[in-house]
């Protein structure tokens, strides 16, 4: 049976390797390990399956040009062989409830739009708002945690520094 919990100690070489096993490169484990040297993830849960990580997600910090900011999902990974068994979905969901009780407001993320638009994120454009990396359109999304927080918010998003450093 597969739990959906917090990160712990002592997980981060597993969480790297599911992360280069997943992408089939290191940037996204080495930027999981940049957020997570900064004390940059706000959100940093693990998919555990009979004592092995399988899957992670990490959301940190992002700005907004106007208006106060929010967090950014991602990196989000699932052990190769077990992709397509729904633990993205468990992850994300379970991320978004957490984000939500920390009190954060919006969620954006740069990712394929068929996958995130079932948990309600829209396209960012829709809003103002827009990508400080060249993205397309709809492959840039946010997600409103708190009803009325996209009225005050609009222009550029930026990500942590660490993600132009990867």
């Amino acid at each position: 049976m597969v739990a959906v919990r917090p990160e712990r100690a002592g997980e981060e070489p597993a969480i790297r390797a599911l992360h280069e096993a997943a992408f089939g490169r290191p940037q996204e484990a080495g930027l999981v390990d940049a957020l997570r040297a900064a004390g940059a993830h706000v959100v940093s849960l693990v998919a555990e399956d009979e004592g092995a990580v399988v899957g992670h997600v990490l959301f940190s910090p992002v700005d907004v040009e106007v208006g106060d900011g929010g967090v950014g999902l991602g990196p989000i990974a699932v052990r190769p062989d077990r992709q397509g068994d729904g633990l993205g979905a468990l992850l994300v969901r379970r991320g978004l409830t957490e984000c939500r009780a920390r009190g954060h407001e919006l969620v954006v993320v740069l990712g394929e739009p068929g996958f995130y638009r079932r948990f309600g994120f829209v396209p960012a454009s829709a809003h103002a708002l827009r990508c400080e990396y060249d993205a397309p359109d709809d492959a840039f999304m946010v997600l409103e945690l708190v009803p009325g927080t996209l009225a005050s918010r609009r222009g550029l998003v930026r990500y942590r520094p660490e993600f132009a450093e990867t």
